[in-house]
């Protein structure tokens, strides 16, 4: 129950089959474009100034009204480039229960235009708004106590002091559990920053679609330095940029966000 209580908040587009032959054919597109010309540092922190700006503002003003009449939530988000990540990558986290947005400088040098960082950055304020994290949290929980519980269960016998389990069994358990449960909603969350991201990104006087391009790149998961990149925590495919292109048509049509019916 604890695992199906933390889906998304708001309901996610459908996909039609314009949408789908769209993205199909503008993610072809972006992976057959040849090499990036890489941005120098003080052009990509021009472009990162240029773009938090007008995202930030954006950003703040759809958290705190998806939060209207909730207690805890910060929408003061602080956004920097994260100067020591090697890695082309972007993430939301909280510092000292600050909640932060930071883009890597060679992420902000790969990107081809200021749609690209505006959609990255838009999207990693979808995670705050989405409140993903502590989702994540919640579900780790009810993941480790549920595996946790069968495991005990499975294991126990009874002797003339009580009952006894194997406790190396029900640690490892609750360790695979606690991952599941991180692990259970993880592509909806994505999707669900995307949707988010487009909004605050258009809002903020960007080409989402433009920006979504970024996402379709045939990168390795995995950087020189052995970890994951953006392309490994953020799995690119069509079904992205179609998702996208579907919430364009949404607030096109004037179709606000629906938050999930429980």
């Amino acid at each position: 129950m604890g695992l199906t209580a933390c889906g998304t908040t708001y309901e996610l587009p459908t996909l039609g089959e314009p949408q789908t032959q769209k993205a199909a054919s503008l993610f072809a597109e972006a992976r057959q474009e040849g090499p990036r010309r890489q941005l120098s540092n003080s052009a990509a922190e021009a472009r990162f100034a240029r773009v938090a700006r007008k995202v930030s503002p954006v950003g703040k003003a759809v958290c705190e009204q998806a939060s209207a009449g909730k207690v805890g939530v910060n929408c003061n988000v602080q956004v920097a480039i994260d100067r020591d990540m090697a890695e082309r990558n972007a993430y939301f986290t909280y510092v000292d229960q600050q909640p932060v947005i930071r883009l890597s400088m060679p992420l902000l040098r790969d990107t081809a235009n200021d749609d690209e960082a505006a959609f990255v950055m838009s999207h990693e304020y979808g995670h705050l708004i989405g409140r993903h994290i502590e989702k994540k949290q919640q579900q780790a929980l009810a993941g480790a106590l549920l595996l946790g519980v069968i495991a005990a269960a499975a294991t126990a016998q009874s002797t003339p002091y009580g009952s006894t389990y194997d406790s190396s069994l029900v640690s490892d358990s609750m360790e695979l559990g606690a991952a599941a449960g991180k692990m259970a909603y993880s592509q909806s969350y994505e999707l669900e920053s995307d949707t988010l991201g487009t909004r605050i990104a258009y809002a903020a006087g960007y080409d989402p679609t433009a920006g979504a391009k970024f996402f379709a790149r045939p990168e390795s998961a995995k950087a020189s330095a052995g970890k994951l990149s953006f392309w490994g925590t953020h799995p690119p495919d069509a079904k992205r940029v179609a998702t996208v292109l579907a919430t364009v048509d949404q607030i096109n049509a004037k179709v606000g966000l629906k938050k999930v019916s429980n």
